[in-house]
């Protein structure tokens, strides 16, 4: 299954200049934050895939209009074909606006999700805004990662925690991973394409 994730930088081969050849078989797209609804609606409708998002801490605008025909997964735990994904949306607390979360608010969050979590086996995929903390964060306010998410990577062992945020360019697809114990943690700013076995 072709996966396309996305986040925080728009990318011209997805948008203006769109590059069907480079997205096609492309199963459902997943979206990590920071990107207008506008640039969502027209991915989903242009690849004709499902869309699955978390907010990120500049997607105020969401609330008053949210990306059309895409669903918002903060929260929640979803099933797309034999895949279970959930999201938690929104960055550490910094400023007061609107999604951002302390420490103890995203690990309340975490902890809602748990039995769902357990009751249904665990998860495949997890999308947030933020990475987990150290795991390629960065220390000013803003940009750490959550603590909270490393219990939930320890518990249940998703395959994939998927994350934007943290602005960085890779020259190679690589150098996005990291891996936590047996979870591959990808940064998805700007877009990645993910190949997974269906199981």
């Amino acid at each position: 299954m072709k996966i396309l994730t996305v986040s925080d930088f728009i990318e011209s081969c997805l948008y203006k200049d769109f590059d069907s050849e480079l997205f096609k078989d492309i199963e459902v797209i997943l979206s990590c934050g920071d990107l207008s609804p506008e640039y969502l609606s027209f991915i989903s409708s242009r690849i004709n895939a499902p869309l699955y998002y978390v907010k990120g801490n500049h997607d105020i605008r969401y609330i008053d209009k949210a990306p059309n025909g895409c669903i918002d997964i903060d929260s929640k735990l979803i099933r797309f074909k034999k895949l279970k994904i959930a999201g938690f949306e929104g960055s550490r607390w910094y400023n007061g606006n609107p999604i951002q979360y302390t420490e103890s608010q995203m690990k309340k969050k975490i902890m809602k999700m748990w039995p769902r979590l357990w009751w249904n086996r665990g998860v495949d995929i997890v999308i947030t805004h933020a990475p987990p903390r150290y795991i390629g964060d960065a220390e000013d306010p803003c940009h750490r990662g959550f603590k909270s998410f490393h219990p939930l990577i320890d518990r249940f062992s998703p395959q994939y925690f998927i994350h934007g945020h943290i602005h960085a360019r890779f020259n190679k697809p690589s150098e996005r991973i990291r891996i936590v114990k047996n979870t591959r943690v990808i940064n998805t700013v700007g877009y990645f394409i993910l190949e997974i076995d269906e199981k």
